[in-house]
């Protein structure tokens, strides 16, 4: 299927409005007792609502002020080269087209709700987007070598898309992969999955599946820390490879 490689706001549907306002409603409705304060606050500082389809022009102003990122719109899967390429330069590659009330609970690709409502609020966040950024640079170095990118994988895989931390004696979540899935948040929070505390060499030593519910999750302490991490990041790497 063609899909859009620009946002045309006046192309939405009244559909996928309603698809939007669902999609938000449930998972607010679940997150708010559950996600960390810093993905409420961004939530917040990104101007995001149920009522309204991000308007890409707008969000970009605010991400310009607050951290210098932006989106940048991607039809579909980026590839690797060109998503560590726009990570390096402060752009988050983002889907602008929406999902069919059909397709509520689960869709084979990455459509704008997880892209959006996911990604893009934390890059409000000095430290979650620094990190963002030293990792696309990473990346980026180790392109041409298919087993570091392998491993550099699981690092985003158990932080930006499924990481958990810390908030004074309660876990919340923040990684994208739960925030924008009903199931997974569900799943995420109950007490007989598997929590373990974040690790660079543990995590690059665990494989994960993308085709299943999550049985295992990393917990960071904060944002500062997973920022410090980058460094350690780097050098194991290279002591992996």
């Amino acid at each position: 299927m063609s899909r859009p490689t620009e946002q045309i706001y006046a192309n939405y549907t009244a559909e996928d409005f309603s698809v939007w306002k669902t999609l938000f409603n449930r998972q607010m409705g679940i997150l708010e007792s559950e996600v960390s304060k810093e993905y409420l606050n961004a939530i917040d500082a990104v101007q995001f609502n149920n009522n309204k389809i991000p308007d890409f022009l707008e969000v970009n102003k605010l991400l310009q002020k607050a951290t210098g990122w932006q989106i940048e719109v991607v039809p579909n899967l980026c590839p690797e080269n060109k998503f560590f390429e726009c990570l390096s330069n402060k752009k988050f590659t983002s889907t602008c087209w929406l999902r069919s009330m059909e397709q509520l609970d689960y869709l084979e690709e990455p459509d704008m709700f997880h892209d959006v409502f996911g990604h893009i609020p934390l890059l409000t966040n000095t430290s979650y987007s620094n990190f963002f950024t030293d990792f696309g640079k990473i990346a980026l170095r180790y392109i041409d070598n298919p087993f570091a990118i392998q491993l550099l994988s699981r690092i985003y895989w158990y932080t930006i898309e499924f990481g958990l931390m810390k908030e004074g004696n309660q876990l919340k979540i923040y990684g994208a992969g739960i925030i924008s899935s009903n199931g997974e948040t569900k799943h995420a929070i109950d007490k007989n999955t598997t929590k373990i505390n974040f690790d660079i060499e543990t995590v690059l030593n665990t494989p994960y599946r993308t085709d299943v519910i999550q049985d295992k999750y990393f917990i960071i302490e904060s944002f500062e820390q997973l920022y410090s991490s980058v460094s350690e990041i780097d050098s194991c790497i290279a002591k992996f490879v």
